[in-house]
């Protein structure tokens, strides 16, 4: 039993190691990559430690499970992430939202119509906030995004272009048979859609240019 944990001890730091390979060079310094802690957490994620320190959080157990190249292009996919600044922040707006709301009730309290108004309108301006950082629209087309870019990357590190977007479908495949939840499955598929949209464009301009 101890044998086999070392083993998959090891094989876990091997594949991290492998993964910062795949960095790009201006980004070795400053991007972190670590096995996901938590329980149940999402395949793979970005996380900002800090002003200057990103940190890319695997779910090794459920990694395991795909095929290398698989691993490549949705680890390049959250490399896209943090190339286009599309990182989840936890920004100041659910301090804003309770400050407003436990000042609202406050001066309903009290009767100040004043600071009331100013509550509601913290209020107001971080839910709003909340729903652009949260709303399914833009965070699906920012992964879309993020996909193309991953296929940029992977021609970087000598992936052919068709190649590429086999590997990241294949993937986005895997997923959709894997991903018990609805709404996270529906987004796989979109994202296969919008793939298989540009990949067919791809294929196309590089016909033309024959």
């Amino acid at each position: 039993m101890a044998s086999y944990v070392t083993s998959s001890a090891r094989a876990e730091m091997s594949e991290l190691r492998r993964l910062r390979t795949l960095l790009p060079l201006e980004l070795q310094n400053w991007v972190m990559i670590e096995g996901s802690t938590e329980i149940n957490p999402p395949l793979i994620r970005c996380e900002e430690l800090g002003r200057d320190e990103v940190e890319i959080q695997v779910d090794l157990a459920k990694w395991e499970s795909l095929a290398i190249d698989q691993r490549n292009l949705l680890f390049w996919q959250a490399v896209a992430r943090i190339q286009n600044d599309t990182i989840p922040r936890e920004g100041w707006e659910m301090a804003a939202l309770a400050i407003g709301l436990g000042g609202a009730v406050g001066e309903l309290w009290v009767q100040d119509a004043l600071l009331l108004i100013l509550a509601i309108g913290l209020c107001s301006v971080s839910g709003y906030r909340l729903w652009q950082k949260n709303n399914g629209g833009r965070k699906l087309k920012e992964s879309i995004e993020a996909d193309e870019k991953a296929i940029v990357l992977a021609t970087r590190f000598d992936y052919t272009l068709q190649n590429a977007y086999k590997s990241l479908g294949s993937a986005f495949k895997t997923l959709i048979e894997q991903t018990p939840n609805r709404r996270q499955r529906k987004e796989y598929e979109s994202r296969l859609q919008a793939l298989r949209r540009s990949a067919s464009k791809a294929k196309e301009k590089m016909q033309r240019e024959k």
